[in-house]
């Protein structure tokens, strides 16, 4: 049977203030009324019935995430008790739905970004279950068609065009390049930007990890043994916060690109508008804006001779003024308020580990 996971593990600090540990950016409802979570849910719901949906997040995220997403079998919750980053997350989904369903083939789709249009999405994905249907070994991901050589972002090289219209062979996956490289990656029209989301079948997941990332698999053996049983929640607390930490791009799918392994990897073109919603310059694509192009999320602003700002406020009876103020940040919530350039916007990050020095935890 076919099953989609999605990662909602992410703690998005780089929307603080509006982020926070206890409801992180993708059960934060900034786009269109909705979370992030719902909206990724919605894409595979026009694929799968809820029991055929799993989200794989934080144990101490659940309960928010089963309020954020009421028609989720409580069972399909999937609590790591320690972020083990995306090998042993993705492990983790594999070894529970193979205990299940030896036939499993798993979508890991992400839950941080937003996606347009969710025809084209689910066309890829249909595609992509089509591909390791004919050919149990391959290990499918997914390439946004680029339109810009972005320096944040990895790449994927296509090479030899299989059967299935928009599915390649992987050649190689490209680290982060500098402009003029990623330039050239776009201008050639054979390469993509890693989604950094999947399609195989759960038994070739694991057996690639067995083969890569032998510690990992052991354990997740381990955990996958005792599922369903009473020694389920002391063993996944036990086993799993001592698992390494490694990403799975680096773990399996690069090594399985090079031939190193008995699967291979095949990426499926998705043609559709991709954006990773990381920072509020990033949130504020999704925005309406004003004439000013102030991308305003706030009961009351006023403002003399401002554009290009974010402003966003949780308040209904707080004012947000400006003036004279251009390329902007302005995020008010109860208890902390950022002000920033946006072109410092990827520095929150940094800025939150002064606030827990001074602090503690408290504003985090």
């Amino acid at each position: 049977m076919r099953y989609g996971v999605i990662m909602a593990g992410g703690s998005g600090t780089r929307l603080w203030p509006l982020s926070r540990a206890d409801q992180p950016k993708q059960l934060l409802k900034v786009v269109r009324g909705q979370s992030l979570l719902q909206h990724s849910y919605q894409r595979l719901r026009g694929l799968l019935q809820p029991e055929q949906i799993f989200v794989c997040t934080a144990a101490s995220q659940g309960p928010a995430v089963l309020q954020n997403l009421p028609e989720l079998p409580p069972q399909n919750l999937l609590g790591e008790p320690q972020a083990r980053d995306t090998a042993n997350a993705v492990g983790f989904s594999a070894a529970v739905l193979a205990k299940r369903d030896p036939d499993a083939v798993c979508a890991i789709v992400t839950a941080d970004h937003v996606i347009e249009p969710i025809s084209e999405f689910q066309s890829s994905l249909r595609k992509a279950f089509d591909v390791v249907a004919q050919q149990p070994a391959a290990l499918v991901t997914f390439g946004i068609i680029p339109d810009q050589g972005h320096t944040g972002l990895g790449y994927i090289h296509r090479g030899e065009a299989l059967p299935i219209s928009g599915a390649y062979r992987v050649q190689a996956f490209k680290e982060k390049p500098d402009k003029a490289t990623a330039d050239r990656y776009v201008e050639s029209g054979r390469y993509y930007w890693n989604s950094g989301m999947f399609v195989w079948r759960c038994d070739t997941v694991l057996n690639e990890l067995a083969s890569h990332l032998p510690e990992s698999h052991a354990g997740l053996m381990k955990i996958s043994e005792a599922w369903g049983t009473p020694a389920q929640q002391s063993t996944l607390e036990s086993v799993y916060p001592k698992l390494p930490k490694i990403s799975i791009d680096y773990a399996v799918m690069e090594p399985a690109s090079q031939a190193k392994g008995k699967a291979h990897v095949v990426v499926v073109e998705m043609p559709v508008q991709w954006l990773d919603i990381g920072s509020w310059p990033a949130l504020a694509e999704t925005m309406d804006v004003d004439d000013h192009n102030n991308a305003v999320s706030a009961a009351a602003f006023v403002y003399l001779d401002s554009d290009d700002n974010v402003i966003v406020s949780q308040d209904p009876e707080h004012l947000v003024s400006a003036i004279g103020i251009s390329d902007m940040i302005i995020v008010h919530t109860r208890d902390a308020t950022l002000v920033c350039p946006k072109q410092e916007s990827q520095r929150v990050k940094e800025l939150l580990a002064h606030i827990k020095e001074k602090f503690g935890p408290k504003y985090l």
